[in-house]
């Protein structure tokens, strides 16, 4: 059992006040699911700052038999590409892993590595908005420590392999929040020149301006990972649904970006 690491931190531990606070960032938002939606982008700060963000995309995702969940290893622990099979805990109930898709991963640069996943937060907090909105479903957490384009061309083709062998509806979340610790403005500009390559799912250019203007998206790899399975599965174009920073929030001389998007 992998037990919730950043409750009571990020999102409340307490499940009444937790189910009050994930429905108050759907407020005037309507939940219209797009059967289309095959992946997304989704921040993982605190709920405070990014919950709003985060629940515009939850409210366009179809349901799914299971929901491929990238992060990004922000703990060096464990291996540098690993998945978890563990049954996740949160205080909304338990999560399973989808056993069946995790065993039919070629293992060519995907771990089972449950140390790499124990402290790290950027899949946990996805989990609670996923738990709100839907039933019956699955995960496949994999957690990221290299990101290069290499290696998001590796995990893509080993979960493409794995994805072909079955007919489940499956959907990718990228978990990753963009510019860290810059003016609004100039995270603005910055977030925004990389987004435009994301919204036309070009892997390479993505990557070009990230090195680029050095950005610090902290999920890059995910998102490739998520753009090249999204492909893979009949996706041509991604949009735009909120782009928010913590500054929005509680106003501060450097925020952190956040952007929500939706690959269809």
């Amino acid at each position: 059992m992998r037990i919730p690491v950043v409750a009571g931190q990020f999102y409340p531990s307490n499940p009444r006040t937790l189910k009050k606070d994930i429905k108050s960032y759907f407020s005037g938002i309507t939940i219209t699911p797009d059967p289309a939606i095959t992946g997304a982008v989704v921040p993982h700060a605190g709920y405070v700052y990014s919950g709003r963000t985060a629940a515009h995309v939850y409210a366009a995702l179809p349901n799914a038999d299971t929901f491929v969940i990238i992060g990004p290893n922000h703990t060096g622990y464990g291996s540098m590409v690993s998945v978890s099979s563990d049954t996740w805990s949160t205080p909304l109930g338990d999560v399973d892993a989808d056993l069946d898709l995790i065993e039919s991963l070629p293992r060519r640069i995907i771990d089972i590595d449950e140390s790499a996943h124990q402290y790290e937060h950027s899949i946990e907090v996805q989990l609670p908005f996923l738990q709100t909105l839907f039933k019956d479903f699955k995960i496949v957490p994999i957690c990221m420590g290299l990101q290069d384009e290499e290696t998001a061309r590796d995990v893509s083709d080993e979960l493409m392999d794995a994805i072909s062998e079955t007919d489940k509806k499956v959907v990718v979340i990228a978990s990753s929040d963009f510019t860290h610790y810059k003016p609004a403005a100039v995270a603005y500009d910055i977030d925004h020149y990389v987004l435009d390559p994301l919204l036309e799912l070009n892997v390479t250019e993505f990557y070009s301006r990230i090195r680029e203007r050095d950005a610090s998206v902290c999920g890059h790899g995910p998102i490739a990972v998520m753009m090249r399975v999204c492909r893979g599965l009949g996706a041509n174009s991604a949009r735009l649904l909120n782009y928010s920073n913590s500054g929005d929030v509680q106003p501060m001389a450097e925020v952190v970006g956040y952007a929500g998007v939706v690959v269809g």
